[in-house]
């Protein structure tokens, strides 16, 4: 299956060389195909990692590979042969954005560093995804989510809750840094636009973006200098903090402001909470907040779940359930805005997916198609650059490029 961008939406005529893998640059781009851009993605003929991450329903396309790589191209190039580099030059000429997720070490070997790269195309935005920025000492070293995690300081904050440090549960690191590359370049594309065409080079190193990330709430006291207390945020990691248990569930509540706790001492029968000196304003119920949150977590004890949502909803309470991810595909309101779709897949079969959460002039983005096979666009993007099909063949035949259509296979096994 072809996949062009539709002319509708915002990143329509954009052309993105993506050389990233497993989920924080394939997240980014995968955001830029929704917005309508033209991703390519070019793999080493083993694959990305993340083809290889069960479940899968057929052999080097995984569930996680399908969904994160919706709506791109794909290209199989071995970067380790000089016929490629040039093949790939060739490609980026005419592109917009280039966006990698190797080392810069990697890239300066191969021949793909900025410098080089941007002699090719002027007009190029080029991406890299690092792990730690330039000028500091860690710069270079490998990163994975967990590590950047644990060096950020947000595994350690979870000991505040569990008693010992430990992971969050979701790549955390990864995705808001694939969302942070998304407005980095989206941003970069936009003054070069304004600044006469003229390209640039974007960083965006992971360790920082992380700890910029975490300080927007913990920073707190250590604004000032000397610091004004520990830089945490105290209701964020006391152990209250947490959805309540009714008489038969759970559910989230948050009296926050002056007026919803006021409207809570009155739904729950007790007025004089409005004037309790540990509650009377926001910043007395910040002072207190495990018996704040103990306060509310007693009253809503006495009812079940379905007489507390309503009664709250129209005392002007924030609440909800407490879903599970299995919920979340039964979700009344989600299926309201058809928020999971079916895809009819030539590989897979039926395929649910989300569609994009944006919405552009009061209409969603289109669901695009699930990640293709490794090389699926190889052929069709090779005779664009001006190759004949006995020349594609014979590059199929070297181990230089993979071609399904030619019947060739990855050369290797990618492993998680």
């Amino acid at each position: 299956m072809t996949v062009t961008a539709s002319s509708s939406l915002p990143l329509a005529g954009i052309k993105v060389v993506d050389l990233t893998s497993v989920i924080m640059g394939p997240y980014c781009t995968q955001i830029l195909a929704d917005m309508g851009a033209e991703v390519i993605k070019v793999e080493s003929p083993g694959g990305d990692t993340l083809r290889a991450i069960p479940p899968a329903r057929t052999r080097g396309s995984s569930a996680l590979y399908r969904w994160l790589n919706r709506g791109k191209r794909s290209l199989a190039l071995n970067l380790k042969d000089a016929e490629a580099k040039d093949l790939l030059l060739q490609l980026v000429g005419d592109a917009d954005v280039l966006i990698h997720s190797m080392r810069p070490q990697a890239m300066a070997a191969l021949g793909l560093d900025y410098a080089s790269v941007q002699a090719h195309n002027p007009r190029l935005v080029y991406c890299n995804l690092l792990g730690f920025g330039r000028g500091g000492r860690y710069f270079g070293q490998a990163a994975y989510d967990d590590t950047i995690q644990a060096v950020s300081g947000m595994a350690m904050l979870q000991s505040e809750l569990a008693g010992q440090p430990q992971y969050v549960a979701t790549v955390m690191a990864d995705k808001v840094c694939g969302l942070t590359a998304v407005y980095a370049v989206t941003s970069a594309l936009l003054q070069r636009e304004r600044q006469g065409g003229a390209g640039t080079e974007v960083d965006v190193p992971m360790f920082e973006t992380m700890a910029s990330f975490l300080l927007v709430e913990h920073l707190t006291g250590a604004l000032y200098d000397p610091p004004e207390g520990r830089p945490v945020y105290p209701r964020a990691i006391s152990r209250e903090r947490r959805p309540f248990p009714t008489a038969d569930g759970f559910i989230s509540v948050l009296a926050y402001n002056d007026k919803q706790w006021s409207a809570f001492a009155d739904l729950t029968g007790q007025p004089g909470l409005k004037s309790d000196p540990r509650f009377r304003t926001l910043q007395d119920r910040s002072r207190n907040v495990a018996e704040w949150c103990n306060t509310i977590s007693e009253a809503l004890s006495q009812r079940t779940t379905a007489q507390w949502l309503p009664a709250l909803e129209a005392a002007g309470i924030p609440a909800a359930r407490v879903n599970t991810t299995e919920d979340l595909f039964f979700d009344p309101h989600l299926q309201d805005v058809g928020f999971f779709q079916i895809l009819d897949d030539a590989q897979d079969g039926a395929l649910r997916m989300p569609r994009p959460p944006v919405i552009f002039g009061q209409r969603p983005a289109p669901l695009r198609p699930a990640g293709p096979p490794l090389g699926q666009d190889t052929r069709a993007l090779l005779k664009g650059l001006g190759l004949s099909e006995e020349a594609i063949v014979q590059l199929c035949a070297r181990g230089i490029v993979v071609d399904p259509g030619h019947g060739t296979q990855p050369l290797t096994e990618s492993t998680p």
